[in-house]
């Protein structure tokens, strides 16, 4: 689909208007004509990502069809991020990309893009710690895990968030002793509760991805090892 004029013209300057915030916005379909329906970001880190505040979208949908989303790069070129093409193939849109410094234009349509294992970029709620754990058990042992809507503010990392909801994933406790290949790991890191989660990958390794890091291979001691609050092992294994 392409963006009408008018409706890019009042993206750009929302997008100015943020900055050096993201803007985020939807272009929405009213009485046969596009239009810019621009939006909170409630991203903490709003200079770096953009969370699209849901009643601002449900208001968009309750006004005309939602047909692309748009958003601004600030700082680099208007090409699609990692977590910019995971988020676009869940919300099955176009995604439209501008830099308001430039007046430059990207887009990411949906498409089967897999982000990699390692290496990947954080983004919270779409490339984080247990979105990472979950693709690991898609990719190797063919489990779906379930996914859930992340808290809009840190106050999560205060909380024991995974540790609340593991059994419904299909999770059990088991001892460090008797780690094996699979097992996730409940992790306390930069709080007091268990607020991280990794998978055990073999060799003494582990496979997560910490807030504003890239998603790594890590040694399973030191650190890590004191970090480690509970093992857990899913019910199919």
């Amino acid at each position: 689909m392409m963006i009408k004029e008018a409706a890019k013209v009042a993206a750009l300057a929302h997008a100015q208007q943020e900055h050096p915030k993201e803007s985020c916005g939807l272009l929405v379909v009213m009485k046969g004509k596009q239009k810019y329906w621009p939006c909170k970001n409630l991203a903490e880190t709003a200079t770096d990502f953009f969370q699209l505040d849901p009643s601002d979208y449900q208001a968009a949908s309750d006004a005309g069809e939602i047909v692309a989303i748009i958003h601004s790069h600030p700082f680099t070129k208007p090409e699609p991020s990692m977590a910019d093409q995971v988020a676009c193939n869940r919300s099955g849109l176009p995604w439209y990309i501008v830099n308001p410094n430039t007046f430059q234009w990207g887009e990411a349509l949906p498409n089967d893009y897999k982000p990699p294992l390692i290496g990947r970029e954080y983004c919270w709620g779409s490339l984080d710690c247990w979105s990472c754990v979950r693709d690991w058990y898609k990719e190797e042992l063919n489990l779906d895990l379930p996914d859930w809507d992340r808290p809009a503010t840190s106050e999560w990392m205060a909380e024991p968030w995974f540790e609340r909801l593991y059994e419904e994933a299909g999770f059990r406790q088991v001892s460090l002793k008797n780690l094996q290949v699979g097992d996730a790991l409940l992790m306390s890191i930069g709080s007091t509760g268990l607020n991280h989660v990794a998978v055990y990958i073999g060799d003494q390794y582990v496979l997560h991805h910490q807030v504003n890091r890239l998603s790594s291979r890590d040694l399973l001691g030191g650190w890590l090892l004191k970090c480690t609050g509970k093992v857990l092992r899913h019910e199919s294994r």
